[in-house]
C-alpha cells in the first residue's frame, strides 16, 4: 500500500481516537440533556433594566472530564440582540478556571446576569443560551436553546398624570365696612347737644353715608345705638340714664336722616332699624381709660377696682382720694358718658358669575384675588390662561398667578411654557411648595427623575408632590414606596403599584374604585391582573373590552409577556390576530 495513504489513514484514525476520548462531540449530541431553569420566567424588567438567575442540571456522565463549556446567555430581540456576561464551567480534568461538574456525579451550576437597560424591543425577546466547548485547542459550538420568551414590561404603562399644584385665592366676596361715631353727653343729662352732631367725628360719619348709601355693592343693614353712663352716680339713676341716652341718641340721628327729603332713600328714617343697647356703669370703660392715662395714683385706683366688686363700695374709695377724684371727674369721666353709634355696612363683591364675565369684557378692572378666583372657576384651559395671562400683566409679582398659569399651560401640555410661568412664580414667591412642586413636574416631562425628586421634597410632604414621586417610584421599581406615595388615591396608578408589588386582587379592587375604571387603560390592567391570578375568562373579557374601546391594545397584547400563558387560547387568539 502506498506509504503515503497509509500516513493519511492513520491520522484520521488517530483524530478520531483522540474525538471518542475528549467526550466533546458525545457532550453536544446529548446537549438536550442539560435542565435548564430560568427565574423570573417570563423575564421582568423593573425600573429601567432587567435582570434574571439561570440554573443548569447535568446527569450523571454527561459533563466530559477535559471539557470546558462557556455558557453565554443571550437576548434576542428585534433590532438587536445583546450577549450578558458568560459562565465558564469545567470538567474533571479540564485545566481552565470555573465552576467544576462532576463526570461521574454530575452537577448543577447557578448564574444571576448582570443588570442591562431593557429597550423597548426586548418585550417580544428571545432568551438564549450559546454554549462553546473546548478540549485544549479544538472547540465546538454547541445548537443555541432557548429558554425563554418576552419580557414582562408593565411598570411601562405609568401614566405620567403628575399633579401640578395651584393657588387659592383670598377672595372674600362680603366685607364688614362699619363705621362708628360718638356723642357725649353733660354729667347726668341725656339731651343730644347740637354741638356733639357737628363734631369732626359726625362729619365724617355723614361723609361715608353720604358717600355710600346706594352705591353699588354696600349694604347697610341697619344702626346699633350702645349707650352707657359713667360710673360716678347712683346704680339706678345711671341704669335709666344709659336707657335715656340711647334713646335721644336714637331720635337725634333719626331726625338728621330725615333731613335727607329724597323719597328713595329710607336708611335711618324708621325707628325699626335701630338697635339699642344699655351699661348702665361702664367699669370696664372706666378701667381702660385709666390703663392708659399717666395720672399719679393710676395704680390705686386699678388696685380699688381689682380689691373690690360692689360699685357703691368702689365709688366710695376713689371719691376718698380727694384730689385724684376731680381730675377724675375732669378728664376720664366725661368720656364714659356716651352713646356709641356704629353703622352696620356690608361690601359686597362681585358674584362668581360677574366676576366670570368681566374676567373677560373687562379684566383690568379685577383684584388679583378676583383673577386667581375666576380662572379657577373655568373648567376651560383656554379661558384660564386668557385670564391667567392678563393678570400677569396686572400683577406680575404675585407668584401665585404666575404659578397658576403654569398649571393651565401645563394641562394644554405646553411643558417650555410652563416651565418659564414656574421660573417666573419662583423668582416672587421663593420657596412655596406649590411653585416647587410643579418645577418637579417639569423636571419629570423633561425626564429628569433626580431633580423632580429634590424638588418634591422640596414641596413638604403636599398631597400632590407624593402622589407625583408615586410615579417616579413606580419608574425606579420600588414598588411598595409608590403605593405609600399614593396614599388614598383611587387611581390606575395606584393599582399599578399594586400589582407590580404583588398585590393583583388589590389592583384589581382599586380599579373598580377610581374615576378610571372605564378607561381603556384600565380595563387592560385588570386583564393583566386577572392573568397573573390564572382567571383566563376574566383576563380575555377585560382585555376585549380594552380593545373595544382602544384598538391599541390588540397589537400592544399580542406581544405583551404578561398573556404569555394565553397564547393557545384561540379566544386570546381571536381577540389579537
Amino acid at each position: 500500500m502506498n506509504s503515503r495513504l497509509l500516513s493519511v489513514i492513520g491520522a484520521s484514525l488517530s483524530l478520531a481516537v483522540m474525538t471518542s476520548c475528549d467526550g466533546l462531540a458525545k457532550m453536544a449530541k446529548k446537549q438536550t440533556d442539560i435542565k435548564y431553569t430560568v427565574t423570573p420566567q417570563p423575564l421582568e424588567m423593573h425600573g429601567d433594566s432587567v435582570q434574571f438567575s439561570v440554573t443548569g442540571k447535568f446527569n450523571q456522565k454527561l459533563f466530559a472530564k477535559k471539557v470546558t463549556l462557556t455558557v453565554t446567555p443571550v437576548i434576542k430581540y428585534e433590532g438587536g440582540e445583546k450577549a450578558l456576561k458568560p459562565i465558564v464551567l469545567v470538567g474533571d480534568k479540564a485545566t481552565a478556571s470555573g465552576q467544576k461538574i462532576s463526570f461521574s456525579n454530575g452537577g448543577t451550576f447557578s448564574y444571576t446576569s448582570e443588570k442591562f437597560a431593557f429597550e423597548p424591543g426586548m418585550r417580544n425577546a428571545k432568551l438564549i443560551i450559546k454554549a462553546t466547548g473546548q478540549v485544549k485547542s479544538k472547540t465546538k459550538e454547541f445548537t443555541p436553546v432557548e429558554l425563554g420568551d418576552g419580557t414582562m414590561a408593565t411598570s411601562l404603562l405609568v401614566r405620567h398624570d403628575e399633579k401640578g399644584m395651584t393657588a387659592t385665592d383670598s377672595y372674600v366676596r362680603t366685607t364688614p365696612a362699619n363705621q362708628s361715631t360718638h356723642i357725649y353727653y353733660l354729667i347726668n343729662n341725656a339731651d343730644v347737644r347740637s354741638s356733639e352732631l357737628k363734631s369732626d367725628e359726625m362729619k365724617n360719619f355723614t361723609s361715608f353715608l353720604a358717600t355710600n348709601l346706594g352705591k353699588a355693592g354696600f349694604v347697610f343693614k341697619g344702626i346699633t345705638v350702645s349707650a352707657y353712663a359713667s360710673p360716678d352716680g347712683e346704680t339706678d339713676k345711671n341704669t335709666n340714664l344709659a336707657k335715656d341716652r340711647a334713646a335721644s341718641a336714637s331720635k337725634a340721628l333719626m331726625a338728621e336722616f330725615k333731613k335727607n327729603k329724597d323719597k328713595a332713600v329710607t336708611f335711618g328714617k324708621d325707628k325699626a332699624q335701630y338697635t339699642e343697647g344699655t351699661t348702665r356703669e361702664d367699669w370696664e370703660g372706666f378701667r381702660e381709660l385709666m390703663q392708659q392715662s399717666t395720672m399719679a395714683d393710676k395704680d390705686l385706683i386699678l388696685r380699688v377696682l381689682t380689691m373690690y366688686n360692689d360699685a357703691d363700695q368702689r365709688r366710695k374709695e376713689i371719691k376718698n382720694l380727694s384730689k385724684t377724684y376731680v381730675e377724675l371727674a375732669d378728664k376720664v369721666l366725661p368720656k364714659l358718658r356716651r352713646a356709641e353709634v356704629t353703622l352696620n355696612v356690608d361690601v359686597v363683591g362681585r358674584s362668581d358669575e360677574q366676576m366670570m364675565k368681566t374676567a373677560v369684557s373687562n379684566p383690568d378692572s379685577l383684584s388679583v384675588e378676583e383673577f386667581i378666583r375666576a380662572a379657577n372657576l373655568t373648567n376651560d384651559l383656554n379661558t384660564k390662561v386668557q385670564i391667567l395671562t392678563s393678570a400677569e400683566r396686572k400683577f406680575a409679582s404675585d407668584w401665585r398667578v404666575s404659578n397658576n398659569l403654569g398649571v393651565a399651560l401645563l394641562l394644554q401640555n405646553k411643558v417650555a411654557e410652563a416651565g418659564e410661568a414656574f421660573k417666573r412664580a419662583q423668582k416672587n414667591g421663593s420657596t412655596q411648595a406649590a411653585v416647587m412642586n410643579n418645577l418637579g413636574v417639569i423636571e419629570a416631562k423633561n425626564g429628569n427623575s433626580a431633580a423632580a425628586m429634590d424638588y418634591y421634597a422640596k414641596a413638604g410632604g403636599s398631597p400632590e408632590a407624593r402622589y407625583n414621586m408615586g410615579i417616579i417610584n413606580i419608574k425606579r421599581g420600588q414598588y411598595a414606596d409608590a403605593a405609600s406615595n399614593f396614599g388614598d388615591n383611587k387611581t390606575f396608578n395606584k393599582a399599578l403599584a399594586q400589582l407590580m408589588g404583588g398585590s393583583a386582587g388589590g389592583a384589581k379592587e382599586t380599579i373598580d374604585a377610581s374615576n378610571e375604571k372605564d378607561m381603556a387603560y384600565s380595563l387592560y390592567l385588570k386583564a393583566v391582573a386577572a392573568a397573573r391570578q390564572g382567571n383566563t375568562a376574566d383576563a380575555i373579557s377585560n382585555l376585549k373590552a380594552a380593545i373595544e374601546k382602544d384598538g391599541s391594545w390588540k397589537t400592544y397584547a399580542k406581544n405583551d409577556a404578561e398573556f404569555i400563558k394565553l397564547r393557545s387560547d384561540s379566544n386570546f387568539s381571536a381577540l389579537v390576530n
